[in-house]
């Protein structure tokens, strides 16, 4: 059973995160905005004093107008008011109904599931906060927005609060073929409780990343898996040539091989200057 204190109220997230919501908007809204009102800042949230987003704003403006922000005792609401009426009334939780004095799930309930859902990184911009309010899926695209809250609920417990999808399509190669694991639908969705996902590489500390890449490498050996990889794909290439042979050692390596190259073009050096000296005492010993 999902309790009201679940219900996410925007006027009361963190700032950091009311400013990763304002860099998470869909690009559709960003644009619509931009006609209307200055550019937002890099870092700065798009939400008036009271806490509204400039949609809610434009709503109260436009009620306000007409008339109908008035409360029970006939006096107009303030911006603070309004807001924190329809936030009392808002459930932020999509999927769910009131059903006697209880909330339940609106869905059908999944049973033993044979889909994937990938979680990935969300898309933050350089210098930018990360959003912990959302979280972004790889999804099959035979899976809409009803099933993925359902999938959440259901096998993981995930409360959401909405759902954005879109589909990505291979490209289409010189002969008119697609590759089928390129394409993909994306779900960008609205989470109640916040979750960090884990720092990249390239934004930790120095020692951190040194721990990070010690622990991987241990566990999955990646550079030793890269390295055999490049060795078989080294013998698959030279195999079957004239005068082939397998080296192995010092001169598997690329450094390896530099150096006996120049020692070789050394000791040549060495001889031709040797001759050189040979032939001038032989001219000399013959005048």
């Amino acid at each position: 059973m999902l309790q009201a204190c679940f219900k996410r109220l925007y006027s009361s997230i963190p700032e950091a995160a009311a400013v990763a919501r304002t860099e998470s908007t869909p690009r559709a809204v960003r644009l619509r905005r931009l006609r209307r009102r200055q550019p937002v800042a890099p870092g700065e949230s798009d939400a008036s004093p009271a806490g509204s987003t400039p949609s809610e704003l434009a709503r109260y403006q436009r009620d306000f107008a007409k008339g109908e922000v008035a409360g029970p005792d006939g006096r107009y609401l303030t911006e603070e008011e309004w807001l924190k009426e329809k936030n009392e009334r808002r459930a932020r939780i999509r999927g769910t109904r009131e059903h006697s004095s209880q909330t339940q799930v609106v869905g059908q309930k999944i049973y033993l599931p044979n889909i994937v859902f990938r979680l990935v990184r969300n898309f933050t911009a350089p210098g930018q906060p990360y959003n912990p309010y959302e979280a972004t899926f790889r999804v099959p695209q035979s899976i809409n927005k009803p099933d993925i809250r359902s999938y959440l609920s259901a096998v993981y417990g995930i409360k959401t609060t909405y759902i954005r999808t879109d589909n990505y399509l291979s490209p289409v190669g010189r002969d008119g073929s697609t590759k089928s694991f390129k394409t993909y639908k994306r779900a960008v969705v609205g989470l109640v409780d916040p979750f960090y996902y884990p720092l990249a590489l390239e934004d930790m500390s120095k020692e951190e990343r040194e721990e990070r890449e010690t622990w991987i490498e241990e566990k999955f050996q990646v550079q030793a898996t890269e390295k055999l990889r490049m060795m078989h794909l080294l013998r698959m290439t030279r195999q079957g040539s004239k005068g082939w042979k397998w080296r192995t050692g010092s001169t598997a390596q690329r450094g390896n091989i530099l150096r006996l190259i120049a020692e070789r073009r050394s000791l040549r050096e060495a001889a031709v200057a040797d001759a050189k000296v040979q032939i001038a005492e032989a001219r000399q010993a013959s005048a």
